[in-house]
């Protein structure tokens, strides 16, 4: 191997993979640094979206199953948790296939080095692994070594077995009773799947509603059908202390206490940063107050070598997000910016365009500015809500409830030429359904784009078309009335 690289990438998670195989392709020497083999694909492929949304599909299938007995079919048994495990390592081991290092090499063309990386000056890193030590140095870096759950604080915790997105899909046994801490979409996504599965889960969650993210009655709604599955969402509340192996106290805002009985313990409530490994200082690379790579606008580090890109651009200006198409984004941003010439034209990352999708039953969607990002810019904007219960789809397929709220531009005297800066959805396949709004306001489309479309009757994403329909039809103005009575 060599030991002058154009690029080094820190992490093979989907930054790091991301990053090192795009600038390979582009025709510049890439080293990959990473661990372990079996640490290829990072937290998404091997603690987070492919197990767990594997493990939502499962979860899917036995809620179906259970629903189809008003209809004269008998559903009976019990989950068996360890094949539903088995299903869920077979699904990343069919992704495992393109991620590991000998793939890397051999299909890549990358340098793959396995080892603990460790900063030695600005630009020169030291590799050790299991073939010893060597040192290597590139004109840039990426760091893209992600993050790791933050764990509980709590009296007693050291008889308790807790588990974390690392350690949930490792259970062969299905706990009767659940207890998940946290209210986020992880905490969120495993909850119902659990319960669907045949466990009791409890939630508890610090803040006064679930998905904090997400509009109030979007979190409400999601809560509701929740509750209905059999969930217990317990909310304004810490676990103060673990009496014993399967007991927890839980502190009230007013300063009350309960208890709650458990057979497991998840804790999803947020993610940290370890970066001691790595000796940033001999890199000029310098942390912020939450223990972030501090960053600037274009990804860059204290260090104008270093870049960061994934869950370890958590301290970036904009704000972190902690998603694997996170990562495209920076990737994206990084690449453009690595093959234009001079700083001039280097464009910054920007989240504007930006989306989300919480994989629960109803799927929560995001895109685009928020009502709170809107009003802290000051920019002026209309919010349309858009009820299903009069959507056939909705109606056929039994999800009145659902709702699209959407965050446009002013109506003005003509509506069709509105845009969409912004918004929500919350239905079954809401993360389908979106894709054409997200692009929408990528791309800057208008009302009367989606009304002069004809959708096949009677697709989900007609709603796409109807929620204007209904805007427009509301909200002509009465002189373009006249008008076009008076043409007709």
């Amino acid at each position: 191997m060599k030991s002058q690289y154009d690029l080094i990438a820190i992490g093979a998670g989907s930054a790091g993979l991301g990053v090192s195989i795009a600038m390979k392709r582009l025709g510049f020497n890439v080293l990959l640094i990473d661990r372990y083999d079996h640490r290829i694909g990072g937290d998404c492929l091997n603690d987070g979206c492919v197990p767990s949304k594997a493990l939502i599909h499962v979860s899917r299938l036995i809620h179906s199953a259970k629903r189809s007995q008003p209809f004269g079919w008998k559903v009976e048994g019990k989950t068996d948790l360890a094949a539903v495990m088995q299903y869920v390592r077979e699904r990343q081991d069919s992704i495992r296939v393109h991620e590991n290092a000998a793939y890397l090499r051999e299909t890549e063309g990358l340098d793959v080095e396995l080892g603990t990386a460790r900063f030695v000056d600005k630009q020169t890193i030291e590799v050790n692994g299991d073939n010893g030590s060597r040192v290597v140095s590139a004109k840039n870096i990426v760091l893209c070594t992600g993050s790791k759950p933050k764990m509980l604080n709590a009296d007693g915790i050291e008889q308790v077995k807790l588990h974390t997105n690392e350690t949930i899909f490792s259970l062969e046994t299905l706990p009767e009773r659940l207890m998940i801490v946290g209210a986020g979409p992880i905490g969120i996504e495993l909850c119902q799947a659990f319960q669907r599965m045949g466990s009791q889960v409890t939630v508890v969650g610090a803040e006064e509603r679930i998905l904090t993210k997400e509009l109030p009655d979007v979190s409400d709604l999601l809560q509701k059908r929740l509750t209905e599955e059999g969930v217990i969402v317990k909310l304004n509340r810490k676990v103060k202390a673990f009496p014993d192996a399967n007991t927890a106290e839980l502190e009230l805002e007013n300063g009350l206490t309960e208890r709650i009985e458990f057979d497991a313990v998840l804790v999803a409530i947020g993610r940290t940063f370890n970066f001691d490994d790595l000796n940033l200082a001999a890199a000029g690379i310098e942390l912020n107050d939450k223990g972030q790579v501090k960053l600037n606008d274009y990804l860059q580090t204290t260090n104008e070598h270093v870049f960061a890109a994934g869950d370890a651009a958590a301290g970036l200006p904009a704000g972190q997000r902690y998603f694997s198409h996170a990562a495209e984004l920076h990737v994206s941003t990084l690449i453009a910016n690595f093959i234009t010439p001079g700083q001039v034209l280097d464009k910054k990352l920007s989240y504007d365009h930006f989306s989300w999708v919480t994989f629960t039953d109803p799927e929560v969607v995001t895109f685009g500015l928020s009502e709170h990002e809107l009003k802290t810019r000051k920019i002026s904007y209309e919010r349309i809500d858009y009820d299903f219960d009069h959507d056939d789809r909705a109606v056929i397929e039994d999800y009145e409830y659902a709702r699209l709220i959407l965050f446009t531009e002013p109506t003005g005297i003509n509506p069709f030429s509105t845009r969409i800066l912004g918004g929500t959805m919350i239905a079954p396949n809401a993360g389908e359904l979106a894709q054409e709004l997200i692009l929408a306001v990528q791309q800057k489309l208008t009302a009367g784009d989606f009304f002069n479309k004809i959708y096949p009757y009677p697709t989900a994403s007609r709603v796409n078309k109807s929620i204007w329909v209904d805007h427009i039809s509301d909200n002509l103005p009465g002189v373009v009335r006249k008008a076009v009575k008076w043409l007709y």
